[in-house]
């Protein structure tokens, strides 16, 4: 697994049950997934030099135990299966103070032909980092 993400909680983050609300799992989870597609070659700038793009079809998440405002994240990434088309990858997202997991998402995504609209081909080079990262 590769460290995808590092962050605090904010205040702002926490709903009236006093713990980081669903939204902020989601979107910590996001910014992970960048940098997880970056660290295999579907950087911003492929994207834009090649006019393709990632849609998310399908994302579980899980949620193990609170976050409270103050405490650090860490979430670690793995790629669980690359096809010709898609990508399915999971994050893990653990309090780093005290190492516990807290939290999950498994997603699948798509790889997209922005111009068209459509799925299209990973390309080799794309794959094969992906690959590389099958545990």
């Amino acid at each position: 697994m590769i460290e995808t993400y590092r962050g605090v909680v904010y205040p702002n983050q926490i709903d009236h049950m006093d713990h980081m609300n669903v939204q902020w799992y989601t979107s910590k989870f996001d910014e992970a997934t960048w940098h997880l597609f970056s660290a295999v070659g579907i950087t911003n700038k492929y994207m834009h030099d090649n006019q393709r793009g990632m849609a998310a079809l399908e994302q579980i998440t899980k949620y193990k135990s609170e976050i409270i405002a103050g405490d650090l994240l860490v979430i670690k990434s793995k790629i669980l299966e690359v096809k010709d088309k898609t990508l399915r990858f999971l994050h893990i997202m653990y309090n780093a103070e005290t190492e516990k997991e807290v939290s999950t998402s498994e997603l699948l995504g798509v790889h997209l032909d922005r111009m068209k609209r459509k799925s299209c081909i990973l390309p080799n080079n794309i794959r094969a980092k992906c690959e590389a990262l099958i545990v």
